[in-house]
């Protein structure tokens, strides 16, 4: 897959089908909405093209930011697993939100020999969204491109968008949000040194920093596959709160991982979230939260025996 961050560096050498979008999370409807495209595309011997923008557009808009289900880095991948031709990952700027839909999309004519615009049924681009499904299929008629329109995916009588993967793990609810993302919720941060609690109750843990702009599901114990450096996984149990046994304050997350003892520091860690074991809770004794830990990890064992970690 070629990666432009200007539409004058891709130079595509057929016509191409396009579309436009954040697809953060690169959820089930994402898709299908691309696979179908480029499935349509490469039958023509046409490129598949999708556009998406860096930051997100609520950032320069002034809209209260979203947290992100991916960083650039993992939507990328996610996109180009999905046979992508070219990826055009542009600046969302000032200049960027107040272009014209006209403008825009011939650009998309100009540059990347656009023949199909593909969009959800919500799909609409340009200066506070004027490039409509309708204004962009009048825009066609006179341009020669055509507008496909890929229906919301549904899934238990709801559509399956960004917004619900995200209101999913806010709940704190990773099976829902598997669910729609067609895998595990992954978050992945370097791995930086805590209190040393976990190391003095027998049951080390790894504290990761994920990207400050990242979505952090709710607070709880989860089971999770852990993946290191070289891409090893590992069972774990993973604890995001503010410890409350301890009145600490400081959210964290925090991972241990099963039947492993080597130290991680300043290394990347990967946690796929696979299922919640509970809510976050506060405990009279030390001895009272070290037995809860031991049940936690007998139930993360439990579930993760029967997971394939290729699945994710």
């Amino acid at each position: 897959m070629q990666i432009v961050h200007d539409l004058n560096h891709a130079c595509p050498a057929s016509q191409s089908h396009v579309t436009v979008g954040v697809f953060d999370g690169v959820h089930r409807g994402h898709q299908r909405l691309i696979g179908g495209m480029v499935e349509a595309a490469h039958s023509l011997q046409n490129l598949a093209v999708a556009v998406t923008f860096d930051p997100h557009p609520a950032v320069v808009l002034g809209h209260e930011p979203l947290p992100l289900l991916t960083t650039l880095e993992e939507r990328t991948r996610l996109l180009a697993a999905l046979g992508l031709d070219v990826l055009a990952v542009l600046p969302f700027t000032p200049a960027m939100a107040h272009t014209p839909a006209t403008d825009f999309v011939e650009s998309l004519i100009r540059h990347l020999h656009m023949v199909e615009l593909w969009g959800g049924s919500d799909f609409a681009l340009g200066h506070r969204r004027e490039g409509s499904i309708p204004f962009l299929r009048r825009l066609g008629k006179e341009r020669g491109f055509a507008v496909r329109v890929v229906e919301p995916l549904m899934l238990d009588g709801h559509a399956v968008n960004s917004s619900r993967v995200r209101a999913a793990l806010q709940e704190g609810d990773v099976g829902q949000a598997m669910k729609c993302l067609g895998r595990p919720y992954r978050l992945t941060g370097v791995v930086v040194r805590g209190r040393g609690v976990g190391q003095s109750m027998g049951v080390p843990t790894a504290n990761i920093s994920p990207p400050p702009t990242r979505l952090i599901p709710a607070n709880g114990v989860y089971a999770c596959v852990a993946y290191t450096g070289h891409l090893h996984s590992h069972r774990a149990v993973t604890n995001i709160g503010t410890r409350p046994t301890f009145a600490d304050k400081r959210l964290v997350v925090e991972a241990h991982l099963l039947d492993f003892e080597a130290h991680l520091y300043d290394q990347v860690l990967t946690l796929d979230f696979i299922a919640r074991l509970r809510d976050e809770l506060a405990f009279p004794t030390l001895n009272a939260l070290v037995g809860q830990i031991q049940e936690d990890i007998t139930r993360a064992r439990d579930i993760l025996t029967n997971y394939s970690p290729a699945s994710a």
